[in-house]
C-alpha cells in the first residue's frame, strides 16, 4: 500500500536544485556543447586526412574506367554518362567561401553562365547564405561530404553520417534536397579502384549520382591565370565536365580566369550549363518540407550560435589576456615602487604613533581560537586595550576570555546581530580614537599594533591595511591560498596604494581612526563585504588608505574546499554588493570621483571581470591540446604559467617566504582558478536573480597557535580607576 502521512504529520518537501546552482550547470552545458559543435563544423573533431594510396582496378567495371564522368549505378548496373558538345559543367569543389564564392557568384551572373557547386556540410553550416544564392541564382547544388574525408577509409556507419550531415546542412541553408554527390580527393572516372569503387557503389545504393570531372583546372595549384585557362579548355569542341575551386586558399586567380575564360568559349559556341540542363534530365533538386525543413533550419542555427558564441569566447580570451599581463605588469612595476618607497632609509609617515590603540575582537563562537587570539595582542609592544565583542556566541566564547582575567581586556556581549554591528558596538565602547579591528581566528606578532598603527603620524590617512598571512598553510589548499593571500591580496595591496585606490582593508588585521568611521556612519551592514563597503566609503570622503606591508597578521584560513566555496562566495558577492553601492562615485568630483573612476573600474576589471573570465585561458588550453595545436597551445599556456610565476616569486621575495610553496603553482592555477570562477559565477547569477546570500559562518579547528613568544610585558595603557573585571 502507498504510505500515507498521518493528520498533522508534515508532508516531506521534494529538494529542487536552487536556481543558482541550476544556471552555472545549464550555462556550462551548453558552453560545452556550443565549443564541441564549433569544433566540429571546422573540422578539428572527427576530422580524417588520410588519402589512401592507388590500388588495383580490376574490379572496377570497364564501362566505368573507360566511360564518362556521371556514373550512375542506382538501379543494380552501371551507366556512365557524358556532356555533349559545345556543353560544359562548371563545377566548384570545397566551398562555400566566405571571400571568393560571391566573387565566383558574380562572375558567373556577369556572363550569363550556370554551374554545380560541390559544398561541404562544415562550410555550408557555416555560410547558408551563399548556399542559398547558389539556388536563388540558377545553380544546383551537390554533397562532397561534412567533413571531407577519404571515404575508402570509413565505415558504412561513418559514410552515411557524411552524407545526411551534409545534406542536413543544404536543407537548413536552401530548402532543397540533391541527388549530386562528389567524392573528396576524386578525379576522372579512370582513377576509380577496387578501394573507393565499393563506396561508389554503397553511395549509389542510397539515391545518388556520382560526378567526376574530365577536364581538371588545377586552380588549386595557382598556375597562374594563363594556364588555368589553358587546363579548363575542352578539345576539338568537346563538352566537359571542368573542376574548379570556390575554397580552400587564395583563388584570386580563378575568379580572374573565369572572367576571361566564359566570354572566351561563350563566343566560340559554348554553352555553361547545369549538369542536369547539360544531360536533360529532370533537377537534382528537391524541395523540402515540414520536419526536414525545420530540423536543417534548427541546425543552421545552432551552427550560427556557435560561432557566434565562440567568438565572444575568442574575444574574452583576448580581454583576459590583455588583462591579466596588464595586472602583472601594473604589480611588478608598482609594488617595486611601494617597496622602494617605504623601505628606503629615513622613511616615515610622519611623527611616531605612540598613543594608545583600541583592538576590537568581533567573535562569533570562536572557542577554539579566541584564547591564542588575545594572548598574541598581550604579547603587543604598543600600548593596547582589547574588547572582545561576543556576538551571541553559543560556545562559551565570552567566557573563555573572561576567565582568562588578562589586563586592559574587556568583553562587550550582544545578542547575535552580525560583525557590522559588533563592530559598532566595540566602536562604541573604545576609549581611544585610534581602532585596530581583527578576526577572532587571527593571531598578531608583537610589532603587529606598532607598525599598522604608524601611518596615521600622517594626517591625510584614514585607515592601513596590515599584511594578512595564512598560518595554517601546511595542506594543498592551505598553500594555494598562502600563494593567494602573498601574490594576489599583497601585491595588489601595494599597487592600489601607488595608485590611492585599496578597495578594501582586511577584516583580519586593519585600522581605522575613530573619527574617520564616525563620519561616514560607521560600520555598514548593507553588503555582506563590510570592510570593502566601509573602506570605499572612506576614499569618497577623501581619506588616504594605506598598506603597511610589516603589519603581519596570522589567520586561519579555510581547510576545506566547502567552507572555502563559502567564504569566496561571500567575499565575491559582497564586492559586487559594495561597487554597486558605491557607483555614483564615477560621476561625483573631487577625492570621491578620484576613486570612482580610478579605482572602481580597476575593482571591477581585476577582481569581477578578470576572474570570471580567466579559466577561458583553460578551456582554450584543454580545447587546443585536444582538437587544436597541441604544441603552440602548451607552448602559450606555459607563458602564462611563466609571467604568473614570475610575479609570484617576486611576491614571495618581498614578503621574505620561502619559495618552496610556489612548486603547486601550475597546480593551483588549473584548479583552483575553476573553482574562484564558479564562485564568481554563482555570486553573478545571484545577484542578477535577486537571491538573498546569508553570513556563512567558517567552522574553526584552532590550529593556529599563537606566535611565539610570552605575553608578560606587556605595554599597558594607563587608565584611572580601571577595574580588570570583564564589562558586560
Amino acid at each position: 500500500m502507498p504510505h500515507r502521512s498521518r493528520p498533522g504529520q508534515p508532508r516531506a518537501r521534494k529538494r529542487r536544485l536552487p536556481l543558482r546552482y541550476l544556471l552555472p550547470s545549464l550555462l556550462l552545458a551548453a558552453m560545452m556543447v556550443m565549443l564541441m559543435l564549433r569544433g566540429y563544423v571546422h573540422s578539428e573533431i572527427l576530422a580524417d586526412h588520410r588519402v589512401r594510396p592507388e590500388a588495383a582496378t580490376d574490379e572496377v567495371p570497364h564501362r566505368v574506367l573507360d566511360g564518362g564522368p556521371v556514373i550512375d549505378a542506382r538501379d543494380d548496373h552501371v551507366d556512365t554518362a557524358r556532356i555533349p558538345h559545345r556543353k560544359l559543367v562548371l563545377t566548384f569543389d570545397d566551398g562555400p567561401d566566405p571571400t571568393w564564392t560571391p566573387e565566383v557568384l558574380d562572375v558567373l551572373k556577369k556572363h550569363h553562365a550556370h554551374g554545380v557547386f560541390f559544398v561541404t556540410g562544415t562550410m555550408a553550416s557555416r555560410y547558408p547564405g551563399l548556399v542559398r544564392r547558389m539556388v536563388n541564382e540558377g545553380h544546383e547544388v551537390g554533397l562532397h561530404t561534412f567533413n571531407h574525408p577519404d571515404l575508402s577509409y570509413q565505415t558504412q556507419n561513418r559514410i552515411d553520417w557524411e552524407l545526411s550531415q551534409n545534406q542536413l546542412a543544404i536543407e537548413g541553408a536552401a530548402g532543397i534536397r540533391t541527388s549530386l554527390f562528389r567524392p573528396p580527393y576524386s578525379s576522372f572516372s579512370d582513377a576509380f579502384d577496387n578501394t573507393s569503387w565499393p563506396v561508389t557503389e554503397y553511395i549509389a545504393s542510397r539515391g545518388y549520382l556520382t560526378v567526376v570531372n574530365n577536364t581538371d583546372s588545377e586552380d588549386w595549384k595557382r598556375p597562374g591565370v594563363e594556364e588555368i585557362i589553358r587546363r579548363a579548355t575542352p578539345r576539338d569542341g568537346k563538352g566537359a565536365i571542368v573542376l574548379m575551386h570556390d575554397s580552400g586558399g587564395d583563388r584570386s586567380q580563378t575568379v580572374a580566369a573565369l572572367d576571361r575564360f566564359l566570354p572566351e568559349l561563350q563566343d566560340r559556341g559554348y554553352r555553361f550549363k547545369n549538369l542536369t540542363e547539360a544531360l536533360g534530365m529532370p533537377s537534382a533538386h528537391t524541395p523540402v518540407t515540414g520536419v526536414e525543413l525545420w530540423k536543417g533550419r534548427a541546425w543552421v542555427y545552432a551552427v550560427q550560435a556557435s560561432e557566434n558564441i565562440t567568438g565572444v569566447l575568442v574575444v574574452g580570451l583576448a580581454v583576459i589576456g590583455v588583462l591579466v599581463m596588464s595586472r602583472f605588469g601594473l604589480m611588478l612595476l608598482l609594488s617595486a615602487l611601494h617597496a622602494r618607497r617605504v623601505r628606503r632609509r629615513g622613511f616615515a609617515w610622519g611623527p611616531p604613533v605612540t598613543e594608545p590603540v583600541s583592538v576590537l575582537v568581533p567573535a562569533y563562537n570562536e572557542a577554539k581560537c579566541i584564547e591564542n587570539t588575545v594572548r598574541s595582542l598581550m604579547a603587543s609592544e604598543h600600548p593596547i586595550e582589547v574588547i572582545v565583542i561576543d556576538d551571541g556566541s553559543g560556545d562559551g566564547t565570552a567566557r573563555i576570555v573572561e576567565n582568562l582575567r588578562l589586563p586592559n581586556v574587556r568583553v562587550v556581549r550582544q545578542l547575535n546581530a552580525g560583525k557590522p554591528a559588533a563592530l559598532n558596538r566595540g566602536l562604541a565602547n573604545a576609549r581611544y580614537d585610534l581602532v585596530v579591528m581583527m578576526d577572532g581566528d587571527t593571531v598578531f606578532e608583537p610589532a603587529t599594533v606598532r607598525e599598522l598603527v604608524q601611518p596615521f603620524g600622517d594626517p591625510r590617512v584614514g585607515a592601513v591595511a596590515g599584511n594578512a598571512k595564512v598560518g595554517n598553510r601546511d595542506s594543498l589548499i592551505g598553500a594555494w591560498q598562502h600563494i593567494e593571500y602573498v601574490m594576489g591580496f599583497n601585491l595588489d595591496r601595494r599597487m592600489y596604494d601607488v595608485l590611492r585606490c585599496m578597495p578594501t582593508i582586511p577584516g583580519a588585521v586593519g585600522a581605522f581612526r575613530r573619527s574617520a568611521l564616525a563620519r561616514i556612519g560607521g560600520m555598514s551592514d548593507d553588503t555582506l563585504a563590510e570592510d570593502t563597503d566601509v573602506t570605499m566609503a572612506l576614499h569618497r570622503d577623501g581619506w588616504r588608505v594605506v598598506y603597511a606591508e610589516k603589519a603581519r597578521a596570522w589567520t586561519e584560513a579555510p581547510e576545506s574546499v566547502q567552507q572555502l566555496w563559502s567564504q569566496r562566495y561571500r567575499w565575491s558577492y559582497g564586492t559586487m554588493q559594495a561597487i554597486w553601492k558605491h557607483r555614483r562615485a564615477v560621476v561625483e568630483r573631487g577625492p570621491s570621483g578620484r576613486f570612482g573612476r580610478v579605482g572602481l573600474p580597476l575593482v571591477s576589471l581585476f577582481m569581477v571581470l578578470a576572474p570570471l573570465l580567466a579559466p577561458l585561458i583553460d578551456v582554450f588550453l584543454l580545447y587546443g591540446v585536444v582538437f587544436g595545436p597541441t604544441q603552440k597551445t602548451v607552448l602559450a599556456w606555459l607563458g602564462v604559467l611563466a609571467v604568473q610565476a614570475v610575479c609570484a616569486a617576486y611576491a614571495f621575495r618581498l614578503d621574505k617566504e620561502r619559495m618552496t610553496h610556489l612548486i603547486s603553482l601550475p597546480l593551483q592555477q588549473i584548479l583552483y582558478r575553476q573553482l574562484m570562477y564558479v564562485v564568481l559565477l554563482q555570486s553573478w547569477i545571484t545577484a542578477l536573480t535577486g537571491g538573498r546570500l546569508r553570513w556563512q559562518k567558517l567552522r574553526r579547528t584552532g590550529a593556529l597557535g599563537a606566535v611565539p613568544g610570552s605575553l608578560p610585558r606587556q605595554r599597558t595603557a594607563s587608565v584611572p580607576g580601571e577595574s580588570r573585571r570583564p564589562v558586560a
